[in-house]
């Protein structure tokens, strides 16, 4: 008699399209939602066509990241149909309806809970052993060597020009545990490289007054040199420190402190401050600390330290009331400031900002002939920096490799320690070995240098 064979059925899982805008902080949302919907049975689409309900993750920073937010929720109602929205312009639900009545749900800035909700009632899952799948260290929006860590969401400061507090509200600092907990499943995952994340880096901890947490047999505080170091402690399957990238550090005291463990190899020696302007006219109507000096200062110490550090910095201009001798002012601090990384914003107004009310608005041709101005200064700034860095040899990671040319050479794309991705310059690597992955940590001999970026071979 032969036996019955029995034929296991899987439904079908329902599939979610990802739309996500904004900043790192925000695409770490994403990636948190989509491990939970595919911990929940949810297959993902690469394309709204095959989608059953389709995640716009918007920003909701400056107009005009609302705007690019608005037209990307209309390409995915025109390409789909069906829409649910999250992220920080999420706060302004009525305006999205108003313009897209039929989106199926909007919720607000890591409201992970209600997002996942509003997929369930949209698209409920097919649940079950066979689907139910996540791979380890959740889903990343990111290649597989690096990865953001986000350690706090919010932020205590009222800076005239931002609506970031009343977006994401006041500073909420994650347990020390859990943060180092998923930098060492990253790790284990084959992350390389770690980009510390939050509104406000230095200020981790503040909320819980640096509570001790209980990790590898030892307390460890809530604080960003407790943590700093224990990060720098953790080592990949082949026994190699990651990189550890420390993202938006406001230059408290304290920062001091993190500049010996970039000397010592717990850090990747590389600084993102905001440092926003220079002149003390400018910062007290932006509500920021106002001691530029003591910040050049505190700058030649950390170089003295770490000598090479890199630190990367944006700056606002055409702020209300900023006259030309501030702009002016700010110019000569960069000459002597001599910043590796500069990023340059127009003032754009955002609406619910404090700056909207104050008086004198700089002209638009104004801000647009001082953003020319600052950002030939910061590439003329950075261009002698890279050239300095001719004849050495860097570490370099590498993103990208490339296809074979006719002659059967490969280039690879990489980046320094004094590059983060997506927001600073490259390595361009020539005649690299076909062994050469990415995500490898290489050698590389610089040989040429531009405004921005790099160029060299892998050091034999």
């Amino acid at each position: 008699m032969r036996a019955a064979i029995m034929a296991t059925q899987i439904k079908a899982a329902p599939k979610v399209g990802m739309v996500s805008l904004g900043c790192p902080k925000a695409l770490v949302d994403s990636e948190r939602i989509l491990t939970k919907l595919r911990a929940d049975g949810y297959g993902l689409s690469p394309d709204y066509a095959g989608a059953d309900v389709v995640l716009v993750n918007t920003c909701g920073f400056l107009d005009s990241a609302k705007e690019e937010s608005l037209e990307a929720i209309g390409e995915a109602i025109a390409e789909n149909g069906r829409v649910i929205v999250t992220g920080c312009m999420g706060n302004e639900a009525d305006v999205i309806r108003a313009r897209f009545p039929d989106v199926l749900a909007i919720t607000g800035a890591h409201q992970y809970e209600d997002v996942v909700s509003a997929v369930h009632a949209a698209a409920p899952p097919a649940r079950g052993a066979f689907v139910d799948l996540v791979p380890e260290g959740g889903l990343k929006l990111t290649p597989r060597h690096y990865s953001y860590l986000k350690i706090s969401e919010g932020c205590n400061h009222s800076c005239a020009f931002c609506i970031i507090p009343s977006l994401r509200g006041k500073l909420v600092s994650r347990r020390i545990d859990a943060v180092l907990r998923e930098a060492e499943k990253l790790v284990s995952a084959g992350t390389k490289e770690l980009l510390v994340i939050s509104q406000d880096t230095s200020a981790y901890g503040v909320d819980t007054r640096h509570e001790s947490r209980e990790w590898k047999g030892r307390d460890v505080r809530a604080h960003m040199t407790d943590l700093a170091r224990e990060l720098g402690g953790l080592r990949t399957s082949e026994g190699v420190a990651p990189w550890v990238r420390l993202h938006y550090v406001y230059p408290y005291p304290h920062v001091d402190d993190v500049i010996p463990l970039m000397a010592e190899g717990f850090l990747t020696p590389y600084l993102d401050i905001p440092f926003q302007h220079a002149a003390p006219n400018v910062l007290k109507a932006m509500k920021r600390p106002a001691n530029e000096a003591k910040v050049l200062e505190r700058i030649r110490n950390w170089r003295n330290i770490a000598p090479d550090i890199a630190i990367r910095s944006s700056f606002v201009v055409g702020f209300p009331g900023e006259t030309e001798a501030d702009f002016e002012y700010l110019l000569e601090w960069l000459d002597e400031a001599q910043l590796d990384r500069v990023g340059a914003f127009r003032f754009e107004p955002v609406e619910g900002a404090q700056a909207n009310a104050l008086p004198n608005p700089v002209p638009e041709e104004v801000k647009e002939e001082r953003f020319q101005r600052i950002m030939a200064k910061t590439a003329a700034i950075s261009a002698a920096k890279l050239a300095a860095k001719v004849g050495r040899t860097l570490p370099v990671i590498i993103d990208e490799i490339g296809e074979p040319d006719e002659d059967g050479s490969i280039g690879a794309t990489g980046r320094s320690q004094a590059d983060a991705p997506e927001i600073d310059g490259h390595v361009y690597l020539r005649d690299v070995a076909a062994t050469v992955k990415e995500g490898d940590i290489v050698s590389v001999a610089i040989e040429d240098a531009d405004e921005h970026d790099l160029f060299g071979v892998i050091a034999g």
